[in-house]
């Protein structure tokens, strides 16, 4: 046994590149391969395949991806664990199995359940719920591979699992190795979202290096004591940077206290050193006992929704809004209607696509038929008798149906984690038995930095020295922000995080991002990454599905706030 276990990551979604789990496989050495295809959207997703055909409910993409790699795999001793198997990891391992046998393999094959606690709706007050998961931890999966499984397919496990797992079985280390086990979660969280660790996504992607071919899927070699260098293999596109690491780092976090299955994690703890080209190292990780309970994925049918895109170009373009707005306005009967904003365009703009604008009307019902045809044909009849240049986008679509997302809790013991090896036989992984507080950390507080008192200022954009990455955690919006390791000093570099912390207020906050002025906003500070982390609770409405904001998952928020001027001291620019 070595003093390392190398993972890797061939899947950040359910859609991510099918051809990385080839290119990892032969691009470099690896004792583990891991894919992340699940999130809250894609629980939904996989929840409506089940409706149309109960069999289903599994990553097909994985499937594919085994056809063309298993065997490859097998040949180079790399143990493939993904959760892939989302609302029904027996079925995929049923269907792994029969992949393996068309081409001629035998590998053994098992799976980790228990995550569906769809039985305990009523109880809670899910009644209709389409699925319910809770996040299972990293045991189970390890203890498959310790009984010599080549292929783990799970369900609901936390996306970091799919490292704390390995590593669990390569290291043996037990449900109370709180740092160890911490730092192997920072390490699965970094590499969870595959090329987002390597530049992709990367607010910094003007200085990213090799950007002609496509970005290498990160590797995370993870040591005995939890602690871990961030990789990729040679050859590949991006980089593997402090800031690259950071961007993931802090993206989709609440506090500074990460509370998984196995293990709390100290977030404000984590330490990064640019050890090599490509090579991020990744230290001194703090962890404290799991929470009491387990954090449950609640996705229902919440009703139907459509949308129409209309085109407004030229003169008057506010008055064209308001006009079809009064004409389509009265006919519409469903029970939420939603108009965008209209931004009106240049004068004498060069192009009729840069003197347009667009006006979006946004529909959602309990019921298909006040956003099905009644919606699109109220607007179709508007089209000789409305305001001039009337077109749409896009045809009408008919109504689709969305979902809802909220988070739950549930107890442990109402959870029973499950792993059927690849003989069958049945393992109910133990619970860890002691536990930490289920709350969130206290609040940051002010700025641990002394005040400075310089007055001369310019007004710049805040990704002047700034990265940013955001994103969607339910309703919540979460945005985190770190100064950039950009070549400066280390006085200049100290003096921008004090800037940044103190310009990061919760009263500042609205300033800058003004749709949050009526929002609560949460603002925890990460002095080791020079970094903030925000979340704007509400912003995103009943999650991605539900919500009607153009940017539904807040990918582009990010960039929103680092386009925003403020007041920089010249000293630090």
């Amino acid at each position: 046994m070595t003093d390392v276990v190398r993972i890797g990551n061939c899947s950040g979604f359910y859609g991510d590149r099918l051809s990385a789990m080839r290119e990892m496989l032969e691009g470099g050495e690896l004792d583990v391969l891991t894919g992340d295809y699940l999130a809250e959207l894609t629980m939904l997703i996989l929840g409506k395949d089940q409706l149309k055909d109960p069999s289903l409910g599994y990553a097909r993409t994985f499937v594919r991806q085994l056809e063309d790699c298993l065997g490859l795999a097998l040949e180079r001793g790399v143990r493939i664990v993904a959760n892939a198997g989302g609302l029904n990891p027996a079925g995929l391992a049923d269907k792994v199995r029969e992949v393996a046998k068309g081409l001629g393999l035998d590998p053994q094959v098992a799976h980790v359940e228990g995550d569906d606690v769809r039985h305990l709706s009523t109880r809670h007050g899910w009644d209709g719920a389409l699925t319910a998961n809770a996040y299972l931890g990293g045991f189970g999966i390890a203890a498959a591979l310790t009984a010599g499984a080549d292929v783990v397919v799970t369900g609901r496990v936390t996306d970091a699992s799919l490292v704390v797992g390995p590593a669990i079985a390569h290291h043996a280390w037990d449900a109370t190795a709180y740092d160890a086990l911490a730092g192997a979660v920072v390490a699965g969280h970094v590499i969870e979202c595959g090329t987002q660790a390597t530049g992709g996504n990367f607010s910094g992607f003007l200085d990213l290096p090799h950007r002609d071919r496509p970005l290498g899927f990160p590797v995370a070699e993870v040591a005995s004591d939890g602690s871990s260098v961030i990789t990729k293999h040679a050859g590949t596109g991006g980089a593997v940077t402090v800031d690259t690491v950071t961007a993931q780092l802090v993206y989709e976090i609440q506090s500074t206290r990460y509370l998984g299955p196995d293990v709390t994690v100290h977030l404000d703890s984590v330490r990064l050193e640019q050890e090599a080209e490509d090579r991020v190292a990744v230290g001194g990780v703090v962890g404290e006992a799991p929470p009491e309970r387990l954090k449950v994925c609640v996705n229902e049918l919440g009703g139907w929704r459509n949308s129409l895109e209309l085109v407004l170009t030229g003169l008057d373009v506010e008055a064209k809004a308001a006009w079809v707005r009064e004409q389509l306005g009265p006919r519409l009967t469903a029970a939420e209607v939603t108009w965008s904003d209209v931004r009106v365009p240049p004068a004498d703009a060069d192009t009729e696509e840069a003197a347009s604008a667009l006006l979006r009307c946004t529909v959602k019902d309990p019921s298909p038929d006040p956003v099905g045809r009644a919606f699109t044909a109220a607007a179709v009849e508007l089209a000789l008798g409305s305001y001039p240049g009337f077109t749409m986008t896009a045809p009408p679509a008919p109504a689709t149906p969305y979902g809802v997302y909220r988070a739950a809790y549930v107890d442990r013991a109402d959870v029973t984690h499950t792993v059927v090896h690849a003989d069958g036989r049945r393992e109910v992984v133990a619970d860890p038995g002691t536990y930490g507080s289920d709350g969130e950390a206290p609040g940051a507080g002010p700025s641990p930095y002394p005040g400075r008192h310089d007055t001369l200022t310019r007004r710049l954009p805040l990704g002047t020295f700034v990265h940013a990455r955001s994103g969607d955690k339910g309703g919540d919006a979460n945005i985190g922000l770190w100064v950039a390791h950009d070549g400066s000093d280390r006085e200049t570099y100290d003096a921008r995080v004090q800037w940044l912390f103190k310009l990061m207020s919760p009263r500042g906050i609205p300033t800058l991002l003004p749709e949050a002025a009526d929002l609560d906003v949460d603002v925890w500070l990460l002095p080791h990454l020079g970094a903030v982390n925000l979340v704007v609770h509400g912003l995103l409405g009943e999650g991605v599905a539900a919500s009607t904001r153009f940017d539904p998952q807040a990918k582009g928020l990010a960039e929103f706030l680092r386009s925003r001027l403020v007041s920089i001291e010249v000293s630090l620019t």
